[in-house]
C-alpha cells in the first residue's frame, strides 16, 4: 500500500532552517513528480514545491528563493530545505506523489515563532 512518512518538522525562530524528510513506500518512486504541500490553520491546502523525476523543480512565489526540494531515488525520499524561515510558513507540511493516487501522510507540524 502507498506510504508517505514525513518527518523533521518543529519550532524555530524567524529566520531559521528546518529540513523536512518524506520517506515514501508502495509506490515506484523515481518514476513519479513529488510534491510537497503545506496547510495552515483555517486555509486550504496549497502546493509549495513540486520535483519531477527529471528533477525539474517549480516553487510557488510565495517560497522562491527560500525552500528548495530535492530527491534520493536511493532512498525513496524527498526533502524539502526551508531557509529564512518567516511567521507565515507556520504549517502542516505533508508530501504526496499527485499522479499515484489520494494518498496522504500525517504530516509534520513546522510552526516559525519568537
Amino acid at each position: 500500500q502507498v506510504q508517505f512518512v514525513e518527518s523533521g518538522g518543529g519550532l524555530v525562530q524567524p529566520g531559521g532552517s528546518l529540513r523536512l524528510s518524506c520517506a515514501a513506500s508502495g509506490i515506484r518512486f523515481s518514476i513519479y513528480t513529488m510534491a510537497w504541500y503545506r496547510q495552515a490553520p483555517g486555509k486550504q491546502r496549497e502546493l509549495v514545491a513540486s520535483i519531477t523525476s527529471g528533477i525539474t523543480t517549480n516553487y510557488a512565489d510565495s517560497v522562491k528563493g527560500r525552500f528548495t526540494i530535492s530527491r534520493d531515488n536511493a532512498k525513496n525520499t524527498v526533502y524539502l530545505q526551508m531557509n529564512s524561515l518567516k511567521p507565515e510558513d507556520t504549517a502542516v507540511y505533508y508530501c504526496n506523489a499527485p499522479l499515484a493516487g489520494p494518498y496522504w501522510g500525517q504530516g509534520t507540524q513546522v510552526t516559525v515563532s519568537s
